[in-house]
């Protein structure tokens, strides 16, 4: 797993053993960057269910402005901490080492980019989309990208936030939520 693009492109990455944490594939991957591409530049950034960071790491390799990780698991957090430090860009990071939802309900900041990427048979795709609504964090015209299993049914709409596009790549799917300027709940 590397970084694709950017300032630190061609890092390898430090992936976590065992099959607890299935990181996004190098084709999804580079297709969500695609979908996101002029997006990017000086956003805000929420990598929730971070696992090894490598969606947020991207982000701030192509120019994100700053990123939160939030990742439940204690070594995932201390992992996307070594990556941050491996890539140099933990100085536009944070990581949060807590549960996506309590940390949504605390959060008190704004993103323009939010990847959720949930253990597929958590089904937190609904709930967490509506915490991103209720606790208002995601920014006028922000987009909410989730990467989920071909057959998981996600809703067409959750408070200010519609669904722009869906994309699909094998038994993978990346649904793009954007949020409509002055909707919030």
């Amino acid at each position: 797993m590397r970084v694709i693009t950017g300032s630190a492109r061609g890092r390898r990455l430090r992936e976590l053993e065992g099959l607890e944490t299935r990181p996004t594939t190098d084709r999804v991957k580079e297709s969500m960057f695609n979908i996101l591409q002029f997006d990017i530049e000086g956003s805000r950034v929420l990598d929730l269910f971070a696992g090894t960071g490598q969606l947020g790491i991207e982000a701030l390799s192509r120019g994100a402005a700053a990123a939160v990780f939030v990742e439940q698991r204690r070594d995932a957090a201390a992992l996307v901490r070594d990556n941050l430090r491996l890539t140099g860009l933990a100085d536009r990071a944070r990581v949060v080492n807590g549960e996506a939802l309590a940390y949504l309900a605390s959060a008190g900041e704004r993103f323009d980019i939010i990847f959720l990427d949930p253990p597929y048979a958590a089904g937190l795709w609904k709930p967490v989309l509506e915490a991103v609504s209720r606790f208002d964090i995601l920014s006028d015209h922000g987009i909410i990208i989730c990467e989920s299993p071909q057959d998981e049914a996600l809703p067409e709409a959750v408070g200010s936030c519609r669904v722009h596009r869906t994309y699909r790549y094998g038994r993978i799917r990346l649904t793009t939520y954007h949020r409509e300027e002055g909707t919030a709940e």
